[in-house]
This record gives C-alpha cells, structure tokens and sequence, in this order.
C-alpha cells in the first residue's frame, strides 16, 4: 500500500481531513441538508432518530477545474437521498464507520478498506450513513461523458457505472492511491495555493483513466474495441487503425491504408464496420475531433481554433463544427472559453 493511502488511513481517525477547506460543521439537520445541498445537489437527509441524537456533519472541500476533493462525515445514523445527481459523478471512499448504499435496484455496503461506491449522475441512490465519513470526488458529468465519446468513438451521451468499487483489486488500489494524493496535495497547497494549468490538467487525465478505463461501465466494451484491446480484433484492423492514428491530420488514402494492414480495401471496411462498428471514414473523423477537443482544451489564449482545425486534417470548417457540436455538446469556442476561464 502506498504511504499516501496510509497517510489518509492513519490521520483519518485523529481528525477529519482537508481542514482548512472548512464548509460545512453544523449539528443541526436542517442547516446540513441545505448547505451540504447547495455544494453537491438538493437532498432529503434525516437521522435514523426522530430527535436527531448525537447527529453532526461536516463538509470540507477543495475544489479544482472540473472535480473536487471532499471530506464529508456524519454523526449517528443519516439517510440521504438525493434521488438523481443530474450534473455529476461522485466517488465515495469510506475512512470510517460503514454506508449501506441503493443505486438502481442493486444495493450493498461500503466498508472502509473493502469496498467504495461510484454514483452516476442518471441512477437515482438512496445512503444511510453510520457515523461515516468519507473520502469523496466529484468529477463534472459532461467531462466524464465527453471523455467516454472520445474513447469509444460514439457521440456523448449518458455513461453509467458499476457502482461497487472493489479497493482490494488493482483498479481500486490505483484510484485510492490517487485520492490520498490528491488530498494530501491539495492540504499542502491550503485554501489559498493554486495548481497551474498543466498541473490541473495531469490530475484530470489520472482521475478520467481510472474511471473510464478501470471501472466498468455502459462504454467499457465500445472503448476496449474502439482502441484495440479487445482479443478478437485481427492483426490487420490493429495495424490499419494504428496508421490511421498515426496519419490522422493527412488526407485519406484507403489503397495505402489497405496495403499497409495487408488486406483488400473491402475487406478492409467491412472489418471497420464489424469490429468497430463505424465506418474507416468516420473512425478518422472521431480521431481528429478527439485531437481538436484535446488541443482546444489545452490551447492558450491566443490560440486560433482554424489553424488547429487545419493542422488535424479538416477542410471543411462548417461541417468540423457540427460534428464537433454534435460530439461534445459544444461549439469549439466553447471549449476554448472554458479553458480561458
């Protein structure tokens, strides 16, 4: 185990983490729901007692472009319900006491050291909290789901999880690691440090990789096919798809294509088309939109979205907006905005 999971371990019974992130410390259940509520989503929250004996909560967070990193713990027994999240995933690492958790019609308990819970924003979940408290990152939904899109090839839509982290398997130790680290980083920093851009941005790849590509969800199949790790995919669409990555931003030559995999062009597509399910043409396209995306997320401010387009290998600059609309939920400007901001 990592000194920084043990780290978290080890100061989580002494006292609560990311302190200096106060928001929330309050006894009274009515002032938690409405606080805690305004900084995740509007939920009902009552003690498993009428009187509310022993109850307490405690909200600490520190937050970052696209995620944050919370403390949150509960005094006593609580049931929440939030019904859906709508505008956000949470990952919910238990430090202590244990939350039976009810995500769609599956339910289970989350045990520190065993077991963590992932809500998506469109499965409606019920918790009852036992004097818990937990580790919990928020990641913004349409990030996540624009990720998913570009991984798999499809347009964004709704991605939903697995909601039962297993910390004893790799996937879970990894995303545990990055928690601890997360925290331990942002405390070091305080309230007042900042992370630069680039650092920002490293965070947000790790924490999409272990989501996407370590826990399973409605996509996991479509990205393990769309990048090439599924066991089936023949030797030739390996290589194809590979050239293809490799020439995304030159023109399309299918002959140079099919030589290069070894195989006819009809065989070619028709490989593109069972194994991938898109087309060569339109796997090209999600290739360079992925790259623009990428590039217009990272640009600086004075970045011109036409020459990035060009350099990708469009031509077409209306028709690159729409799909780029139509992949992402946005304009281009849009992106660059958010990354100006």
């Amino acid at each position: 185990m990592s000194a920084a999971v043990l780290e978290m371990n080890a100061s989580a019974s002494a006292a609560e983490r990311l302190a200096d992130f106060a928001r929330v410390a309050t006894d009274d259940v009515d002032e938690a729901a409405e606080q805690i509520g305004r900084i995740f989503c509007p939920h009902d929250l009552k003690p498993a007692q009428a009187r509310a004996a022993g109850f307490s909560a405690r909200h600490n967070c520190a937050a970052f472009d696209g995620f944050s990193v919370n403390y949150v713990a509960y005094g006593g027994s609580v049931s929440i319900d939030p019904g859906c999240l709508e505008r956000f995933f949470l990952v919910q690492v238990p430090l202590t006491g244990a939350a039976r958790i009810r995500a769609g019609a599956g339910e289970f308990d989350a045990v520190p050291d065993r077991t963590a819970s992932l809500l998506s924003p469109t499965i409606p979940t019920r918790m009852m909290w036992s004097d818990c408290a937990q580790v919990i990152l928020l990641l913004d939904r349409r990030m996540v789901e624009q990720r998913a899109a570009a991984l798999s090839g499809r347009v964004a839509g709704t991605v939903e999880f697995d909601p039962v982290i297993d910390l004893d398997a790799p996937s879970g130790q990894a995303l545990r690691t990055s928690l601890a680290g997360l925290m331990t980083l942002a405390e070091r920093l305080g309230p007042a440090g900042r992370l630069s851009p680039v650092a920002t941005a490293d965070w947000r790849e790790a924490l999409l990789d272990h989501l996407l590509n370590g826990q399973r969800h409605g996509l996991s199949d479509a990205i393990r096919t769309f990048s090439g790790q599924a066991e089936r995919l023949p030797r030739a669409l390996r290589v194809a798809r590979d050239r293809l990555a490799d020439n995304a931003g030159e023109p399309l030559d299918l002959v140079q294509l099919a030589c290069a995999a070894g195989i006819g062009i009809r065989a070619l597509q028709l490989g593109f088309r069972r194994h991938f399910g898109v087309s060569i043409s339109e796997m090209l396209l999600d290739m360079r939109l992925a790259g623009l995306h990428a590039r217009l997320a990272q640009a600086p401010p004075d970045a011109s979205i036409t020459a990035i387009a060009f350099d990708l290998g469009f031509t077409h600059l209306g028709r690159m907006a729409g799909a780029y609309r139509e992949k992402f939920g946005e304009t281009p400007s849009a992106t660059l905005r958010r990354r100006m901001s």
